[in-house]
């Protein structure tokens, strides 16, 4: 009886892997959408790491390349710098020139949010009961959902960053809590019905159903060259577009909800050193992204059946530009934005 119950398991399962093989290889579903909107993460985090202004260069985004869509991110020490004194200076500028310009927002709250350590919390938190960092936490949210909930500019909120992922900062943040997320969900989604709820989750690791099952919007992580840091070397996902629309395929017809919004979160766009950017020598930054890279990255994203995707690496861009008089990225990546 085992036998025959793990044939059936077996040819099933067979049928549907060749059944999602065959969508994705459907004309309609294997071409590149006839128009990819593209845009690009901002973080203040992000631009003091690599020790350029991080104003001029959020300026530069806007008004040289042209970027019109971005994803800008609420990290809780910037916002919340010391217990109940809050600072939305770097927001309140980053928000009011999107509207000045006519972008579109979508704002990133959360403990797990993008940039390394990935898990960002104040250091006076740190010293709270979990019953006072709980609750210390759901009062950051609040705060900024209700200063940027009425701005024009706000499209989405994302609430963490892929917080399923597997084997991905693990000693920094542990394991995600899925009922914590459920009621942050919940929290933003009852603060502000008007804006739809966008949640992320690693292109190449593990499923996606635990996130676009609780997603208004969908977002994933598409990543061409990275390091690991347990065989500690360098690799090469050995994916393929293919890869992307079945597995977006699979997750429609498994959760249910196949009309869900996806869209390309994060498309790395800058090197992954081993050592954080600054610390690391040109030559191999460039040699772990340079234009023929970012070249074959764009055209591989392009056919993964998404038509909205955002870059990673904006404010190393700006970097290469001003610290090492390199603007081959800069005037390369000009191209995406004027419309």
């Amino acid at each position: 009886m085992f036998l025959k119950v793990l044939c059936v398991v077996v040819i099933l399962a067979g049928l549907l892997a060749a059944g999602l093989w065959w969508l994705a290889q459907v004309p309609v579903l294997a071409l590149a959408p006839e128009t990819i909107r593209y845009g690009v993460t901002f973080s203040k985090f992000r631009a003091d790491e690599l020790k350029i202004d991080w104003k001029e260069t959020y300026d530069a985004l806007l008004d040289d390349l042209g970027v019109r869509r971005l994803r800008l991110v609420a990290h809780w020490p910037m916002v919340e710098p010391t217990e109940d004194t809050y600072d939305f200076t770097a927001l309140d500028y980053q928000m009011r020139r999107a509207e000045e310009v006519g972008a579109e927002v979508i704002l990133a709250v959360g403990l797990r949010l993008p940039s390394w350590p990935e898990c960002h919390v104040p250091d006076w938190a740190e010293e709270l009961s979990s019953r006072e960092k709980y609750d210390q936490f759901f009062q950051y949210v609040e705060a900024v959902i209700d200063r940027y909930k009425d701005s024009p500019a706000l499209k989405w909120w994302q609430v963490e960053n892929e917080p399923f992922i597997i084997g991905f900062a693990f000693e920094q943040c542990g394991v995600t809590d899925a009922d914590f997320l459920n009621v942050e969900i919940g929290f933003v989604q009852a603060h502000d019905p008007d804006h739809p709820v966008l949640l992320t989750a690693s292109g190449e690791l593990g499923l996606w159903n635990g996130t676009w099952k609780r997603a208004d919007v969908f977002g994933t992580t598409l990543y061409r060259h990275v390091y690991n840091a347990g065989l500690k070397r360098f690799i090469d996902y050995p994916t393929t577009p293919a890869f992307f629309r079945i597995k977006r395929k699979f997750t429609e017809l498994t959760t249910g909800k196949p009309d869900t919004p996806a869209i390309i979160v994060e498309l790395a766009a800058e090197p992954w050193p081993i050592k954080a950017i600054i610390d690391t020598p040109l030559s191999e930054q460039l040699e772990r992204m340079n234009l023929e890279i970012f070249n074959d990255t764009v055209d591989f994203a392009a056919q993964t059946s998404f038509d909205e995707q955002y870059f990673w690496g904006a404010e190393w861009w700006y970097y290469l530009k001003t610290v090492h008089n390199d603007s081959s990225f800069w005037n390369r990546t000009k191209e995406f934005f004027h419309e």
